[in-house]
């Protein structure tokens, strides 16, 4: 049975609908940095995705080709992410979509190292014709967090947001946003599939002790 990330790692990608504080470890992730409203029809947002894909399945189906990556084992390619910022803001303001800064990210497994990754991208871009130069490799240690998991649409977040800052102050906790910490998403639902109403996204923030 392939390894799925979510089953195994529980604690980072299936909280509680109710908050709680979480030390996040360092991972490696396949990224795409951007800007814009990401609902824009084939804008940058959309385009940003399909190049992360591109990669993420180029490393999971490598076992079929004539790259053998040491130490590979099957597994479900991660769900994606998301760290969203807008300048002077702490926090999202989900009024204004337009001045959304974004990393759009999906996991790596432990085994892919940066050369692996570069040969990806290598591959990737012969075989798809297509500019994937702007595809990184990062590694992001979030430490401690706020998380939530929000059932609902995207533009209900909000108050699940607050619900996690009165916790987090509650516990003796304060926000910590900074340009390397950011609004964090994790999305466990397509909103092509699914009710918007049952859709399910993990949030999570910085947080510091007060």
């Amino acid at each position: 049975m392939a390894f799925d990330f979510k089953k195994e790692y529980k604690e980072f990608y299936l909280p509680p609908s109710r908050p709680e504080i979480v030390t996040i470890p360092s991972f490696n992730f396949i990224a795409v940095r951007g800007k814009g409203n990401p609902n824009e029809s084939d804008g940058e947002y959309s385009k940003a995705l399909n190049r992360l894909y591109g990669i993420a399945y180029t490393i999971k189906m490598s076992k079929k080709g004539s790259r053998q990556i040491k130490g590979y084992f099957d597994y479900v390619v991660p769900p994606l992410e998301g760290f969203w910022w807008q300048d002077g803001t702490d926090g999202v303001d989900y009024t204004r979509k337009e001045s959304f800064n974004w990393i759009s990210i999906i996991r790596l497994p432990d085994f892919v190292t940066k050369e692996d990754f570069d040969w990806a991208v290598s591959e990737a871009s012969r075989k798809k014709k297509d500019d994937f130069s702007n595809v990184e490799f990062l590694t992001i240690e979030e430490g401690l967090c706020v998380q939530c998991m929000h059932i609902g649409p995207y533009d209900d977040e909000p108050a699940t947001v607050d619900r996690m800052h009165a916790f987090a102050e509650e516990q003796g906790y304060e926000p910590d946003f900074s340009d390397r910490r950011l609004h964090h998403e994790i999305y466990l639902s397509d909103p092509r599939k699914i009710d918007p109403e049952k859709m399910k996204t993990v949030i999570r923030h910085p947080v510091r002790k007060r």
